[in-house]
Order: C-alpha cells, then structure tokens, then sequence
C-alpha cells in the first residue's frame, strides 16, 4: 500500500494522480471530511493532521511506501518530522520526500528548512529516496498571471537570473517510480526543467503565446517586498521568497541535465507546452470581457 501525504495539494493531488495510474494499492492522506470527499476514485482516502501523531499511525496502517510533502509555511520541519517518526513506528518500509533544490547548499528560505528534513530522514535509517525540484512552472501563473492580465507585464527583483523550470506532473512521475522501488533507494536527485529561462525571455515566450506584448520589469527587492506585503502576504513569506529569489540571482536555478528525461522515461513538459495549454491565464482581461 502507498500512501499519499497533502493529497489536496498542488504536488501531492498530482502525485496521487499518477499513483493511480501506476499502481495497484493507494492511500490518500487529507486533513478535513470536505477535502476527503473530493478524493478521486480508485484510491482510499484517510483523514489525518500532520500534528496529530495518533491520527497519523491510523492513516500509517499497512503502509509500505509513503510520499511526504508538505506546504512551505514555517511550521514544515515539525510537521514533516512527526510523520517520519510515526514512519519508523509503523514500520514503513520506504519514504519518498518532497524538497527543494538548494536543500544541499543553501542554508537559507525553503531549502533550508528541506534541508533540516532530510537531515532527519535519513538519522531514521528508513530506506528513502529525495527529491529536490526547481521552480514549477505552475508558478508562473501563480506568481505572475495577475499583473500580466492587468497590466501586461510583471515585477520581479531577479535580475537576468535564469530558472529551469519544470511541470508538478513530471515531479509526480519520478515520485511515484520512487514509492515502487528499485534502483531508486538511497537516492537524492536534483529536478530540473529541459532549458534554463530568464525572465527576460519568459516575457518574450509568454508574448509570442499570447499574442500580445508582456514585459519584465527588474524592480528593487525592497519594491518586491513592499508591493507584496500590500497584497497580504505574511512577512515570513515574503522574506522566504526574496531569499529564495537570491540563490536563482547567484545562479542556484540555472544547472539543466538529462536527469529528469531519463528518470521518466519521455521527453519533459517544456514551457513552450506548458504557456500554450495555459494561454488564457496571461490574456488581456480587458480585451477577454
């Protein structure tokens, strides 16, 4: 049996996605009845909280594999390494990890926080694989979508640091290979995207989908915070995310492989795929209304 950890998010629903798909016994792990509803058909869904050790084990019963993931708020390390621990109790035989590229280096903003995760992992002994991805290129959207649909450019204080970015559904494939076994124990693999892109270059990609004229604008980090501290975010978030800004600038995002073609077996989603199927997303509201 493999289970799915935070299968309503973004990285664990597409995990849970290709579970299904690949395997025959899968457990879905979700915090509330609401979100235990929409569980998709053809796996079992679980209701536990990753502060809740007892609720945890319930959830851990006959497990074999479990994929761990957790959202990038403060509180990570400890909610991640109670499910390790409950992990060991139960007798699991393999944990495949979420991280962060820049876990192995870089001390600061969500690698860091990865990083004190994996170091738990592996004082467990437990076999495991980790997976350290790049920036998503569902991130774009995310990030960036809103002011392009309003004002048709975006604010960022990169710089001309590049990012290989890579798609969630490609994440979700060496995972659940990881879940099955194999040559994959013992693994820590870096994920990057087929190329490595500007923001710079994004604003001309995003452009030639679109079908009309995006910009970059380079603003100064203290503009970035300002502008998205306005917009409600909480301070630790922002901080996080300019620190993270920091190692793309010092060229942490840049590296591209062949790792993530060989790992899945097929050709990666490239941005050009991924701008084209999400082109509505960058259109002018304006023009759409």
């Amino acid at each position: 049996m493999i289970l799915i950890t935070g299968a309503s998010g973004s990285v664990g629903k597409a995990v849970l996605q290709e579970a299904i798909r690949k395997a025959s016994k899968v457990r879905a792990m979700y915090r509330s009845k609401e979100e235990a509803a929409k569980a998709p058909s053809g796996c079992e869904a679980r209701l536990a909280d990753y502060a809740d050790k007892r609720s945890l084990s319930k959830a851990l019963d006959g497990v074999t594999s479990v994929f761990v993931v957790c959202s990038p708020i403060p509180q990570l390390v400890e909610l991640e390494s109670n499910v390790l621990d409950v992990c060991k109790e139960s007798g699991v035989k393999h944990v495949v990890l979420n991280s962060a590229l820049g876990a192995g280096d870089y001390p600061k903003s969500f690698p860091g926080w990865h990083r004190k995760v994996e170091d738990k992992l592996k004082a467990t002994a437990m076999s495991c694989t980790i997976l350290r991805p790049n920036g998503f290129l569902q991130n774009i959207v995310t990030y960036n979508a809103p002011s392009i649909r309003s004002q048709g450019a975006f604010y960022v204080a990169m710089g001309d640091a590049k990012v290989s970015y890579l798609d969630i559904g490609d994440i979700a494939a060496v995972a659940v290979k990881a879940l099955q076994g194999g040559a994959h124990a013992g693994k820590t693999y870096e994920l990057h995207g087929p190329e490595a892109i500007s923001n710079q270059e994004l604003a001309k990609r995003i452009s030639r989908v679109a079908g009309r004229t995006v910009n970059y604008v380079d603003i100064p980090e203290f503009a970035q915070r300002e502008a998205m501290l306005g917009l409600g975010m909480p301070e630790w978030q922002v901080t996080a995310l300019l620190e993270l800004q920091q190692y793309y600038k010092q060229g942490g995002g840049a590296k591209t492989d062949g790792l993530l073609k060989a790992l899945i077996e097929r050709e990666p989603v490239t941005l050009d795929q991924y701008l084209t199927a999400n082109v509505r997303e960058f259109r002018d509201q304006a023009a759409s209304a």
